[in-house]
């Protein structure tokens, strides 16, 4: 059975797990309302693509 002759230190140990982090999705801001959306997407808060009104909301 493998076991480790010494003990892995903090920062071998933190090098390692440099990569175990999450993804961030590319969110944009909307260019109406100014709110936070995933690229390539309509606004949910305005309706609102590439300053063209896509979905009409009735408020």
């Amino acid at each position: 059975m493998a076991v480790p002759k010494r003990r892995t230190g903090k920062t071998r140990k933190r090098k390692r797990r440099t990569h175990f982090k999450l993804k961030v999705e590319g969110l944009t801001t909307c260019s109406n309302c100014g709110t936070l959306i995933p690229s390539h997407t309509v606004c949910p808060e305005c309706g609102f693509y590439k300053g063209e009104e896509v979905i009409v909301k009735n408020n």
